[in-house]
């Protein structure tokens, strides 16, 4: 009898679990696990493949981090987060500029761009507090626009350092500029973690973990609770006194800063600053993966931006090697636009029940 009665309750909790969890987060997790147990069977290692995939997440999780503030406040996915990474590479061309190398170039180019994305991020700002629904929308032309407008600065901007500037001209930015000397690895060889071929970037994980723990600390202060009553309910919000326009912005600074900040930490781990039309599309892949670890678009989380970043760039990483292996065919950005598009078209069309 109390089996016949427990099993009901047993069977609607692991039913409320994986609701919870979510189907399409289910999928992309068992196919993860299939392509992890498929690597050595079609004779990739499986310990670099797992070193890649630590190492895609120590780059990208700050830049998915950037979008939780902005979602609380009711703002939106950041697809503007280009106007960010902007702000983090004239941080980080003009601080080789300056002639800094190694750590302090890194601190040196959060510190030089720390006033850029404030600037940039309270514009951004004052424009998505006039248009109020569209954010989004609004959103991604900013970001593609800005990164246009940039590609015309890169070259105009008086830079002189020749590890930089084109070497016939004399003058305007390269493509890809070398971190060689500079802040390559600032982060990821601190305290690294080296078992065979095994590799933990152990510095950008305590880095992306005290930018988490700093996030997660600020959203449960009185400014970070009146930003997430911002997002939830606005008439409440405003019933109670909460200036809304002011918290949406600093919601908009906060995210820009973080995605400055993000493009740093990506660069010193990949070695290289990427100019002109590179960030164009930045904001997709940190869109996807905040979707893909659970969030909405008015609702994200610290844990949201974890399991979606592990999941999203394992699936960027292991799928070409096996695919490649077994088909013989470079289907890695195949993979990357269905993965990307396709989860944020799902998020899109779930706007309605994640209000709810």
């Amino acid at each position: 009898m109390d089996k016949t009665e427990r099993s009901p309750l047993q069977k609607s909790g692991l039913q409320a679990a994986l609701r919870d969890f979510g189907l399409p987060r289910l999928i992309i997790a068992g196919f993860l696990l299939a392509l992890f147990i498929m690597a050595p069977l079609v004779g990739a290692d499986l310990v670099t493949q797992i070193t890649n995939t630590i190492n895609r997440f120590s780059w990208n999780a700050v830049l998915v981090l950037a979008m939780v503030p902005m979602v609380h406040s009711g703002c939106g996915l950041n697809f503007g987060l280009p106007l960010g990474v902007i702000s983090g590479l004239l941080g980080a061309t003009i601080s080789l500029e300056l002639g800094f190398t190694g750590m302090m170039s890194f601190v040196m180019a959060i510190v030089i761009a720390t006033p850029f994305a404030v600037i940039l991020g309270a514009g951004y700002g004052v424009l998505l507090n006039k248009i109020k629904g569209g954010e989004m929308m609004v959103a991604t032309y900013v970001g593609f626009s800005s990164v246009s407008f940039m590609c015309m600065m890169w070259l105009l901007l008086p830079y002189s350092n020749p590890t930089m500037v084109w070497g016939l001209a004399g003058k305007g930015l390269r493509t890809t500029i070398s971190l060689e000397g500079y802040y390559d690895k600032a982060l990821a060889n601190v305290l690294t973690i080296k078992i065979g071929n095994l590799s933990i970037p152990t510095g950008t994980l305590l880095f992306f973990a005290l930018l988490a723990f700093l996030m997660w600390a600020f959203l449960h202060t009185k400014t970070g609770t009146a930003m997430t009553a911002v997002g939830s309910n606005p008439a409440f919000a405003k019933a109670s006194g909460i200036d809304i326009d002011r918290t949406r912005m600093l919601s908009v600074i906060m995210s820009t800063w973080l995605a400055a900040v993000g493009i740093l930490v990506y660069e010193q781990g990949f070695g290289f600053i990427q100019l002109y039309m590179a960030p164009f599309t930045m904001a997709l892949p940190a869109v996807s993966a905040l979707l893909i670890g659970g969030a909405s678009v008015n609702k994200a989380s610290i844990t949201n931006v974890i399991i979606g970043t592990f999941l999203f760039q394992g699936i960027l990483t292991m799928t070409p090697t096996v695919m490649n292996a077994m088909i013989h065919t470079d289907m890695s950005d195949v993979v990357r636009v269905i993965a990307s598009q396709g989860m944020i078209l799902y998020a899109l069309t779930r706007k309605t029940e994640g209000s709810k």
